[in-house]
């Protein structure tokens, strides 16, 4: 099978999680309407029945980009309590929404070189997990622990920004080569400490920044600082600050 069949079937396997994503917000009808495809079809792709072809899942991929926004099903799902938290479950256990993540960290790291993606225990590992897949890359998790059966670790501590209390990270020693190039991917970012760690831990094994991708940041004051230490690109969906009021 060559490499463009490959890239098609994935395309259009990737249009159906498109399709299902927007089937939380949005009626058989009103996608209808939006592709002019018959309901009873569209109801057939969204069970997977039956996989679109190549220029109809590029027909529905282009109808649907224009009403299912990565940006605003984010904005949708964060609700704040009382004390200005929020709960991220319905986003790091929503498959769809992490795949068409992924799909946006492909468009904004388009041409550059990415061989490995890394992110800290344990939230962010669904989404870099199918980041990395989508890439066709290897996965990297860095633990607040040692594990038995390693001899060698590489160790980053810092003290995390709603912390007083210092906190380590460990890989085991050797899984960054010189010649990676690896992306650090989370699903919320705070106060940028957790990165920082792992951009350290990265250029301590002499490898490359290809960069930082995180779905939602709370308040954006760290993300100057870290491009202009560690030289490469910040991406961020949505920022929100303390509290729950949005970044415009």
């Amino acid at each position: 099978m060559s490499e463009t069949h490959l890239q098609d079937i994935k395309f259009r396997l990737m249009t159906i999680d498109l399709l299902r994503l927007a089937k939380k917000n949005y009626t058989y009808r009103e996608i209808g309407v939006k592709t002019s495809l018959p309901v009873t079809v569209l109801s057939r792709y969204v069970k997977g029945h039956v996989l679109p072809g190549g220029k109809r899942a590029k027909k529905i991929w282009d109808a649907l980009s224009t009403i299912v926004s990565l940006e605003d099903e984010l904005r949708r799902r964060i609700k704040f309590d009382s004390k200005g938290y929020f709960d991220n479950t319905s986003i790091i256990c929503d498959v769809p929404l992490l795949k068409q993540a992924a799909l946006h960290v492909l468009s904004k790291f388009a041409g550059k070189r990415i061989t490995k993606v890394l992110t800290a225990a344990a939230d962010g590992v669904p989404l870099t997990t199918i980041i990395a897949e989508t890439l066709g890359v290897d996965i990297l998790i860095a633990k607040k622990s040692k594990e038995v059966g390693v001899k060698d670790f590489v160790e980053e501590m810092f003290v995390p920004g709603d912390s007083a209390v210092v906190t380590s990270l460990y890989l085991p020693k050797g899984v960054i080569k010189r010649s990676d190039s690896v992306l650090i991917v989370d699903d919320v970012i705070k106060s940028g400490e957790t990165q920082r760690a792992l951009m350290n831990m990265v250029c301590r094994s002499k490898a490359d920044l290809a960069g930082v991708y995180a779905l939602i940041a709370v308040d954006d004051h760290w993300v100057d600082e870290l491009m202009s230490s560690f030289k490469c690109p910040v991406e961020v969906v949505l920022t929100v600050r303390p509290g729950g009021e949005e970044n415009k």
